[in-house]
């Protein structure tokens, strides 16, 4: 491994263990049969669901992701609402495996994975099928590319999903936001959408099932979640930072990071050429009128979906 990647200091021995109720073992293999099944069948059709117009295929894809989030017993909050459509990067904080599906049962969008993925066995597929975006971490010659890509995807108007940290975290502490990946946003001139991912549980303090951290095996992990109860994964779709706002993607990132972890905002410096603009209001607040007034809506989720794309930097 290059020692210029990101690291956690997080382990599962230390911080991935389960503190509650747990499910019986014939229920927990139900729940990992049933993510299987829906892997298999996202697989499937994800080549006629590409065929879809916009709407109908976000549609599908979002109740695919909450299904298979559903499939291990996690219910999902989500705060806020995803506003206008438009090319955007999405930045978020990373714990696990399953916030693949979690942004996209909110979200809809093409994910930013390390390249070793594309290998893995259904899974790897399954990525590809999804328009994954891939990078190669261990070679950092290539992040210019990479960056690259994904200004040409948010170009054409898609939206795109990275974990800056560039390797997951427990969920109670945070890593700090990579800056390579925010030159696209500034580079293709597109909002970015600070995410905050969480996983709780009953009494509100993080989950610890769910982090998929150190060298936790997949096998292990996909156990662990299927046989806690009373987890809830939670995402908050934050305030979107316009583009014009920071003229460098140092300050950018750090502005997302603060959003992420709820620090409040520092006076930005102007892109020159660029006038200033004012503090955006969220989608969350902008489209109050048409949503319900807690402007929370309740899934019961959870799902391995792209197990992959976690230790992916940016």
């Amino acid at each position: 491994m290059s020692v210029w990647l990101p690291t956690s200091p997080c382990t599962p021995q230390a911080c991935a263990g389960h503190e509650g109720d747990t499910a019986s073992v014939p229920r927990a293999v139900l729940r990992l049969a049933a993510a299987v099944a829906l892997i298999l069948l996202g697989i499937l059709g994800a080549p006629p669901v590409r065929l879809l117009p916009a709407g109908p295929r976000h549609t599908v894809v979002r109740a695919w992701s909450a299904a298979l989030v559903r499939a291990f017993g996690i219910r999902i909050t989500v705060h806020g609402s995803p506003g206008p459509g438009g090319g955007r990067l999405l930045v978020a904080n990373h714990i696990s495996w399953l916030d693949i599906p979690l942004v996209a049962a909110a979200l809809p969008c093409r994910m930013l994975a390390k390249s070793d993925i594309r290998a893995w066995p259904v899974l790897g597929r399954l990525a590809g099928q999804a328009g994954t975006l891939f990078i190669e971490r261990d070679r950092i010659r290539a992040l210019p590319a990479t960056v690259g890509t994904i200004t040409g995807a948010l170009l054409a108007g898609d939206r795109v999903t990275v974990f800056p940290e560039g390797s997951t975290w427990c969920g109670r502490a945070q890593g700090t936001f990579r800056r390579a990946a925010f030159q696209a946003a500034l580079d293709a001139r597109v909002p970015v959408q600070p995410l905050r991912l969480g996983y709780l549980r009953c009494d509100g303090s993080p989950a610890g099932a769910p982090a998929f951290v150190g060298d936790d095996p997949l096998t292990a992990s996909l156990w662990r979640i299927a046989r806690a109860r009373g987890v809830r994964a939670e995402i908050t779709l934050l305030p979107r930072i316009p583009p014009g706002r920071y003229a460098h993607r140092r300050d950018l990132a750090a502005a997302a990071q603060r959003a992420v972890a709820g620090i409040p905002a520092t006076t930005p410096t102007p892109l020159p050429g660029t006038p200033a603009q004012p503090a955006t209001p969220p989608a969350t607040d902008r489209d109050s009128a048409n949503r319900p007034a807690a402007s929370v809506h309740h899934w019961v989720s959870s799902s391995p979906a792209a197990a992959s794309s976690l230790r992916t930097p940016s």
